[in-house]
């Protein structure tokens, strides 16, 4: 069970961090390679003109050599010079893996997507979750990318923290020979050492605690406006467009919007509460920062180190407190993506426990296959309903023959079309392919012997040819050949790239716009070009009318030529030509046998249905 968001232990969000860089630095590991190096390496790179400078002034005050000062003049000068430089090329090498920062990622979580079970698919949780990561990232880069863009400064921070404990450390352990009594023996001593470097935590570990609290707070306070963006999404976003328009939704949309616009009450107590945190911490930090320039300039006083070494020491003290404040900005920062990482992992931990067997799928130069479904049922996984789709289905088929499934919608005919093509596996019963279970076999070689044109099939923003192969690496010949079978080689020889010529206009402005009827026939000719022993028309044409469907079934009926094609639906003329007729009513089948011993059957449901529906095409 999910752990709420505002109860996640420290052990926990720190466990989800670190998961989450497991993740990224497997996806992205010369990127975090070259951003490590190059982010120490300029960060170190700070202490050198703030060494040399702590030399030169010791040299000033001191015995004033001139050619020692030329000396470090010039090590100053070379130095940064070639440190510059080299920091330059790093974060140059850094940048050119950057640029696939943004495409692994997606890439990353597209292969989850295309991988996961068809249960997680058609999961209306599932496709939300998917949104809401999109959502998170392209709005704040929140999830995986916030911690890439966090690393950065991670690294920084620890890096000049590091430089800057040591050069504390190493002031604060300086002690004068001198004997002092008093306030200066209390400085000259140990003691100092160890209130000075309890002093630094307890402020170091209030900054922090501070911006965490920060953090919360105001999230808190802006989760008030999800109602507004909502609202500004239903105006906004593609899909709700044209219903916006042409039905005036700003109507009702704009006021709403405006009654939490004109009531700023969050946004005073959001900028409260920033600005009493950010106080705090300032005032914390700035009498830090005093105390320590007294007790460097009474340490200079004592003897302890000279005033060149007091440069160099204010500036790594500097760099503490400036560290300490940017590191809980960061841990307040990874803290709260971790409500986003909640979701990543929730996503990446679907599973995936589809039995995928291990029997390979016989390969028959007549093949001769033949399908049996054995008492099959079958209702949803997580549906709220516990009502059965499919209840008590039997029925077998063989290779060659022509099969029509036909009944009114919903009565569960596209659902034995996903069992049998093991998108679902049954609640009850088996499927048996040559008399083995289905579930034995390697689920990838079982798809290879199915094609199926389903009514809500897509086409992509690929070339026609990639459409019709489904692969960059086609054959053209092939892939001209299901074309002209399925009525579109004169359409495409009028196109100036042929085949090649890209569908709509979302990649290429050259892409062509095809009608509903040229985009059926494109899948038609995919199902064709995949040379499958099945072939299955789940009611690709139900936008067509029954004339125009039928047109389309028998054309099929002749290009399939020996293999066994499937029909499905709910117009009973368009499937009349076939030798068997599974006829479904609330799930089961009622009815099988062709359509003249179907017909002629009163009481039959086929009768009803023939009939209840020719009155219309008379």
């Amino acid at each position: 069970m999910t752990e709420p968001k505002n109860k996640r232990s420290l052990k926990t969000n720190i466990s989800m961090i670190i998961r989450g860089y497991k993740i990224i630095f497997k996806l992205f590991p010369k990127y975090m390679f070259w951003d490590t190096v190059s982010n120490v390496w300029n960060h170190l790179a700070l202490y050198f003109p703030l060494f040399t400078s702590s030399l030169i002034l010791n040299e000033l005050v001191g015995e004033c050599r001139g050619t020692h000062l030329l000396m470090l003049g010039v090590i100053t000068v070379v130095g940064t010079f070639i440190i510059g430089l080299i920091g330059r090329l790093l974060s140059g090498r850094r940048s050119v893996y950057s640029a696939m920062l943004w495409r692994g990622d997606f890439l990353f979580f597209l292969e989850k997507q295309s991988t996961m079970q068809y249960t997680h698919v058609e999961d209306p949780e599932v496709v939300l979750l998917c949104q809401k990561l999109r959502n998170m990232k392209n709005a704040t880069g929140a999830g995986l990318m916030k911690l890439v863009l966090q690393f950065s400064y991670i690294v920084g921070v620890f890096a000049k923290i590091i430089v800057s404990v040591s050069l504390t450390v190493a002031m604060l352990s300086m002690m004068s020979d001198n004997s002092y009594s008093g306030l200066l023996g209390f400085i000259n001593s140990p003691y100092s050492f160890i209130i000075i470097v309890l002093f630094i935590a307890l402020n170091a570990y209030l900054s922090i605690w501070s911006k965490n609290k920060e953090e919360k707070q105001v999230t808190a306070i802006h989760a008030e406006t999800a109602q507004m963006n909502a609202m500004y999404q239903s105006l906004t976003q593609n899909g709700y467009g044209a219903d916006s328009v042409v039905f005036n939704a700003k109507k009702i949309v704009l006021p709403e919007c405006a009654k939490l616009l004109i009531k700023p009450s969050y946004l005073r107590r959001s900028v409260k509460v920033q600005t009493n945190h950010r106080t705090a911490r300032m005032l914390g930090s700035h009498f830090l920062s005093v105390a320590l320039d007294v007790f460097m300039a009474a340490k200079v006083f004592v003897g302890a180190f000279g005033i060149g070494s007091y440069w160099l020491y204010r500036g790594g003290v500097e760099w503490f407190i400036t560290g300490v404040a940017d590191l809980s900005g960061i841990i307040g920062i990874l803290f709260q993506n971790n409500d986003a990482l909640e979701e990543v992992f929730k996503f990446l931990d679907l599973p995936n426990d589809m039995y995928h067997g291990t029997l390979s799928v016989e390969k028959r130069d007549d093949i001769e296959y033949e399908v049996e479904f054995r008492d099959v049922s079958f209702k949803y996984p997580r549906s709220n309903s516990n009502a059965w789709v499919l209840r008590h289905v039997s029925t077998k088929f063989k290779i060659g023959s022509r099969l029509a499934i036909v009944g009114m919608n919903g009565s569960g005919k596209t659902t034995f079309i996903k069992l049998l093509c093991r998108l679902y596996d049954p609640t009850e019963g088996q499927i048996l392919l040559n008399g083995i279970d289905i579930t034995r076999y390697k689920y990838d070689e079982y798809m290879k012997i199915f094609s199926v044109v389903f009514q809500d099939y897509k086409l992509f923003s690929f070339s026609i040819a990639e459409n019709v192969s489904g692969c960059l690496d086609y054959d053209k010949e092939k892939v001209l050949d299901c074309l002209e079978r399925v009525g579109l080689g004169e359409r495409i020889s009028t196109l100036e790239r042929g085949i090649n010529t890209p569908l709509y206009r979302n990649f290429e402005n050259d892409g062509i716009d095809i009608s509903g009827g040229e985009a059926q026939k494109i899948a038609i000719a995919r199902a064709l070009y995949k040379n499958a022993p099945f072939i299955i028309l789940d009611e690709p044409t139900a936008a067509l009318d029954p004339l125009a469907e039928a047109e389309v079934y028998n054309q099929f009926n002749q290009i399939v030529e020996n293999k066994t094609a499937i029909y499905i639906s709910h117009r009973l003329s368009s499937c009349r030509f076939c030798e068997n007729i599974l006829v479904f009513d609330k799930g089961e089948i009622v009815q099988h046998g062709s359509h003249d011993e179907l017909v002629i059957d009163e009481l039959g449901k086929y009768h009803e249905l023939w009939y209840a529906q020719a009155k219309y095409y008379k």
